[in-house]
């Protein structure tokens, strides 16, 4: 049997995302195409388009992925804190999260969809209801320590920008190495709690 029909219906999706985040892996957005997913696949040409429409599709469900990976991290992350406002833990493990996934990180946050491509509808949902969740939980942390003309939403906002710019300078090797993320996120917190209290 051939190995296009040994795929049970929904396997076959999961399978080439599996194989397109490895090729993204490999050749980045420029080497990932729906041709050479499906030579790695091993299915025939025409199988990818049954799954995605095309390329930007493709992409878009890569960075849904990555995002509901992110997400589930805030939300673990975020809700384990409890009532004390340290996000140590949770800036470590975001730093890891993208540091170990650059391309889809890139993907996530970068032009390549949002600028250039077309973002879908499932991806728009995803990514910011990861942001609504991050900012909700970091509100509640917060909730009653900050000065009353305080926007909630402008410190998450801020805060997650620090976060995600040192993100970018660690994938991007700028400034910062990866043997001195954990140094750097700790003082990024620190700065962020600083301006919290």
């Amino acid at each position: 049997m051939p190995k296009a029909e040994r795929y049970h219906h929904g396997d076959l999706h999961d399978t080439l995302l599996q194989e397109a985040n490895a090729l993204l892996n490999e050749q980045g957005v420029e080497g990932l195409s729906l041709r050479k997913l499906a030579e790695r696949a091993g299915v025939s040409r025409t199988a990818p388009y049954h799954h995605f429409r095309d390329k930007n599709a493709l992409l878009c469900a890569l960075a849904t992925q990555a995002f509901a990976e992110l997400d589930s991290i805030i939300e673990r992350q975020l809700e384990s804190a409890g009532d004390h406002p340290d996000i140590q833990d949770f800036v470590i493990e975001y730093l890891e999260f993208a540091t170990e996934n650059p391309e889809q990180y890139e993907l996530m946050f970068g032009r390549t969809i949002w600028k250039s491509g077309t973002p879908t509808d499932e991806l728009k949902r995803v990514a910011y209801r990861s942001f609504r969740r991050y900012a909700e939980g970091l509100g509640a942390l917060v909730q009653g320590r900050l000065p009353a003309a305080t926007d909630p939403l402008r410190v998450a906002q801020a805060s997650w920008a620090t976060i995600h710019g040192l993100c970018r300078l660690v994938i991007d090797g700028v400034y910062v190495d990866r043997k001195d993320m954990q140094a750097v996120s700790q003082q990024a917190v620190a700065l962020i709690m600083a301006a919290l209290k």
